[in-house]
Order: structure tokens, then C-alpha cells, then sequence
């Protein structure tokens, strides 16, 4: 064992002088290349979201499948994102990546060929896999790349900006391919660009020989399982919610399953003697209140994209194409925010640049939540470059925040941390958005129904079953009764619209209350975590 130590020694002190050998030039399309995978896995996360109409129509998809077709990715990069960063610190990053974008590349050529809802589910499930390998490495070869702490955060600001991009950007290249070919393109584009990302990476990025001489830890098996299952239940709880019921015995039974088995992955992580998460790495306040801060945000955000974009479809009347273009605002803010991250964070500490992001996101939910059935896309302009600019402030900051507290020799279970928690909020809020608005669509529909006057025909009535129905039903009827119908509708989905946004601005505004009591301030930050030496 001692001759391992120092074998591991030496191995680390010649990659850490192989990595200050390289030049600027050279460490840059490096994190460039990796930042381009990064961008991907965002792009995945959202590029079908304005597909859900023609996804319905081509597969004959419920509401509910199409939540599966959006949430399946990242419900499994979720789950085993945590798994996949101690896998990460055993292959090595550069391997870990390039195995990731390879799974994707695959599973995209698979999901752009399946003709059926289950299928295109299980394609994006192991797409999501691929995704889960290589995340962790990019944050890991980021840190592994700058090892001077200025170089480093505005490297993090950087990777930050680009995984949010990827996410924004993601509506308008999928409204783009669906609108010039088919929903179908939107897994056909991941194949050149994971290619490209496959050949860059073996070209810039150094191999990470020092993992080959490491002992192979054993496997945590238990710990994969529960927490994977306990998200698995919990998800599918609340996506079947609105359906079933949320008082359903079956559905109270599955958040009861989710809470037993996500109790049990916390009672074995707590026991392991080699877990997936340890739980030490996680209890310091600047680790688990800033991935907090950051998953909450990601609940908010990216459930809200998945809203909005039917909403520019549905109430505004956008195609796929007009829709995708008139979320670009949030991007722009998001790299905004990001950049100023970084002024902020040189001033006040990392601290207040949390705290800024988060008022600021809450700030845009208010403003989402008092949307009308006659606002305009002005209205929704505000939200997106408000939105944009919080998340980008608390992305770049958490994130920093995160990878700054743990040791080097943890950077894969850190970045795990990391990219779980802000996977995991993507996923619920995907799912508790989601089914806000179809419960609040389907109570306000048929209420208006009730206090129609006349009879309400029986194709009519179905419009309150599916968000994505009231548009396909109002094409088949006379001109009177499809601009009743389009009206009712309207009303009733900007109406679940405002109960999706109240929840996600209490979401986040109670991430800002947590934080502002729980992480360091900028003194005791440093005090107990001073920075590293300028190399």
C-alpha cells in the first residue's frame, strides 16, 4: 500500500507539471472542446421541447408521454450523474468524456429512427447515460486545466455560460429542424457535433494517465440503485399526478416508494464504506447550499422552458421556428449574468453573487405569473431576460462556489455534486411544471364549460384532457365555435401558466432565504478555505 502512495504521488506531480507545461493557447481548446460537449448535453436537455405538438400528432402522444420524451433524458443524467463522477476519477476525464459523447451519438442515431413514444423514451433514457459519463469530466478537466484560481473562475464562468447556452439555445435549434424537416432532425444534429467534439477532444484535451494506476474501488451498488429508483418513482409521481389524481392511491403510493427509497439511499450512503456520495463531501455549507441554490434554480428555469415554449405555440400562435427564436433573450441574459458573475464575485465574494442571481430569477417568476390571455410577447420578453440573467449570476457563482470547497483529489465526486443537483431540478421541474399547468388547464377548461350556456358538443369537451389538444380539436370546427374554443383555451392555459410560475418564483425565493442564513460570507469563506497558490 505505501508503494501505491507513492506510486500515486509521483504519477500526480508529473501530470500536474505535464498540465503547467501546456501552453495558454493549448489549455484554452482544450476547455473550448470540452465546453463544445458541454453545449450539447444543454441542448439535449430542452431541443425538443417545441417539438412536443408535432410529437403528438406523428406519434399520437399524450400529454404525459411527451413529458416522458422531455424528461427520460434528464431524469437519467440525474440519477446517475453521481454514480458516474466516481467513474469519471477511475477511467479518467478525457476517456469519460469521449465514451459520453459516443453514447449520445449512438442513442441519437437510435431515437432518430424509432417510430413509437416507448422507443423514442428509451433512446433519450440512454442518451441521458451518455450525458451523465461525460458531464463530470468537463467540470474535472476544467479544474485540471487551470490550476490558478483567477484563471480557473473565469474558466467556471465560462462553462457555466455555455451549459445554460446549450439549454436556451436548444428551443431554437430544435423549432428551426422541425419546421424546415422533422422532430426526427432534432436527434440526427447531435451526430456531427459529437464527432467533432469526439476528434477535438482526442487532438486538445491531455489524457489523464494518472487514473490506470489507481486501485479499482468497489462498486457501490446499493447507493446507484436507490438513488436512481427513488427518482425514477418520484418523477413518474408526479408526471402521473394530474391523470390519476393527486390523492390517487396509487400516486400518494409512489411518493411514499420515492421517499422510502431515497431515505434508504442516504441511510447506505451514510454506512458505505466506498459510497457514491459521501456524505462528508456534502455537508459543509458551501457545498450543499450552493448545489441547492443551483438545483433551484434549475427547477425553475428549465420547467419553465418546457411552459413557455408551448405557450409561444399554443397562445401566441408561433411556429417551432418563430418560437425557438423568441427564447434567445434568455440565453443572451444568461451569458450576461454570467459575466457579471465574475464583477461580482471579485467584489462582494461569491456570496452575494448567489444571492443577486436568485432575487433576480424570483423576480422573473413574478413577472411570468401575471401573465394574462392578452399579454403579448413584450410581457414575456422581461421574464426571459430577467430569468436569463439570475440564472447565469447563480450558475456561475454555485458552481464556483461548489469546486472551490472540495479537495483536488475529489474534483470528480465535487463536479458530480454538482451536476446531480442542477439535473435533478431540471427533472422535477420539468415534472411539477408540467403538471401544474395540466391540472390548473384541465380545472379552468371545465369550468368554463360548466357555465356555457348551451350544451358544449363532445369533441369540445375532450380539449380539457390535454394541453395539446384545444388546437388540433378548434382546426375540425366552424369558424364561431373554433374562436370560442382558441379563447377558452387561451385562458385556461395562461391560467395554469401563473400556478406554474407562483410555484417556481416560492422555489426559488425560499433557495434565497436558505442561502442568505446557511453559506459563508465572503471572510469566512476564505478563512477556512484559503485559495490555492498561483502555480
Amino acid at each position: 500500500m505505501a508503494e501505491l502512495v507513492r506510486v500515486e504521488g509521483r504519477a500526480r506531480e508529473a501530470e500536474r507539471g505535464a498540465v503547467a507545461r501546456l501552453s495558454v493557447r493549448r489549455r484554452w481548446a482544450a476547455a473550448l472542446t470540452v465546453c463544445l460537449g458541454l453545449f450539447l448535453l444543454g441542448l439535449d436537455l430542452t431541443v425538443l421541447n417545441v417539438a412536443v405538438p408535432q410529437l403528438r400528432d406523428a406519434l399520437n402522444a399524450s400529454m404525459r408521454q411527451t413529458q416522458w420524451i422531455v424528461d427520460a433524458y434528464v431524469l437519467a443524467l440525474g440519477g446517475l450523474v453521481l454514480t458516474s463522477g466516481g467513474l469519471t476519477d477511475r477511467l479518467g476525464r478525457r476517456r469519460a468524456f469521449v465514451a459520453g459523447l459516443a453514447v449520445c451519438a449512438v442513442s441519437s442515431v437510435a431515437g432518430g429512427v424509432v417510430d413509437s413514444p416507448g422507443r423514442i423514451i428509451a433512446a433519450r433514457a440512454i442518451m441521458g447515460m451518455g450525458a451523465a459519463l461525460l458531464m463530470p469530466a468537463t467540470l474535472c478537466l476544467i479544474t485540471d486545466l487551470f490550476p490558478d484560481p483567477v484563471q480557473r473562475r473565469r474558466a467556471i464562468a465560462v462553462w457555466a455560460a455555455v451549459g445554460g447556452l446549450g439549454g436556451a439555445c436548444g428551443p431554437v435549434v430544435g423549432g428551426w429542424l422541425v419546421q424546415e424537416a422533422s422532430w426526427r432532425a432534432a436527434f440526427w444534429v447531435n451526430v456531427p457535433i459529437a464527432v467533432i467534439a469526439i476528434a477535438l477532444a482526442r487532438a486538445f484535451v491531455p489524457a489523464d494517465r494518472r487514473r490506470s494506476l489507481q486501485p479499482r474501488p468497489r462498486f457501490d451498488v446499493p447507493g446507484a440503485v436507490l438513488s436512481a429508483s427513488g427518482l425514477l418513482v418520484l418523477v413518474w409521481a408526479v408526471i402521473e399526478s394530474p391523470a390519476r389524481g393527486w390523492t390517487h392511491p396509487l400516486t400518494l403510493g409512489a411518493y411514499a416508494v420515492a421517499g422510502l427509497l431515497l431515505a434508504g439511499f442516504l441511510v447506505v450512503e451514510h454506512r458505505g464504506t466506498a459510497p457514491v456520495l459521501p456524505l462528508d463531501l456534502v455537508r459543509p455549507a458551501r457545498v450543499s447550499t450552493a448545489a441547492m441554490a443551483l438545483a433551484m434554480m434549475s427547477f425553475a428555469l428549465f420547467g419553465a422552458l418546457f411552459v413557455v415554449t408551448l405557450y409561444l405555440q399554443g397562445v401566441l400562435g408561433c411556429t417551432p421556428w418563430q418560437a425557438g427564436l423568441r427564447i434567445l433573450p434568455l440565453p443572451g441574459g444568461l451569458m450576461a449574468g454570467a459575466a457579471l458573475s465574475l464583477w461580482v464575485t471579485a467584489r462582494r465574494g461569491e456570496k452575494s453573487s448567489v444571492l443577486l442571481g436568485l432575487i433576480t430569477v424570483t423576480a422573473a417568476f413574478g413577472v411570468l405569473a401575471r401573465t394574462s390571455a392578452g399579454s403579448g410577447y413584450g410581457h414575456l420578453l422581461v421574464f426571459l431576460v430577467l430569468g436569463g440573467a439570475g440564472a447565469g449570476l447563480t450558475a456561475a457563482a454555485s458552481t464556483a462556489c461548489v469546486m472551490n470547497a472540495v479537495p483536488p483529489s475529489m474534483a470528480g465526486l465535487g463536479s458530480s455534486v454538482n451536476d446531480a443537483t442542477r439535473q435533478v431540478g431540471a427533472a422535477l421541474g420539468v415534472a411539477v411544471q408540467g403538471s401544474l399547468l395540466s391540472s390548473a388547464y384541465t380545472s379552468r377548461l371545465d369550468d368554463t364549460f360548466a357555465r356555457s350556456p348551451a350544451p358544449v358538443p363532445a369533441q369540445v369537451a375532450n380539449a380539457s384532457d390535454n394541453v395539446l389538444s384545444a388546437a388540433a380539436i378548434a382546426r375540425r370546427l366552424p369558424p364561431a365555435a373554433r374562436e370560442r374554443l382558441r379563447a377558452a383555451a387561451a385562458d385556461a392555459f395562461v391560467h395554469g401558466l401563473s400556478h406554474a410560475a407562483l410555484a417556481a418564483a416560492a422555489v426559488v425565493l425560499a433557495a434565497f432565504l436558505v442561502t442568505l442564513l446557511r453559506l459563508p460570507g465572503r471572510a469566512a469563506a476564505e478563512a477556512a478555505h484559503p485559495a490555492a497558490p498561483v502555480q
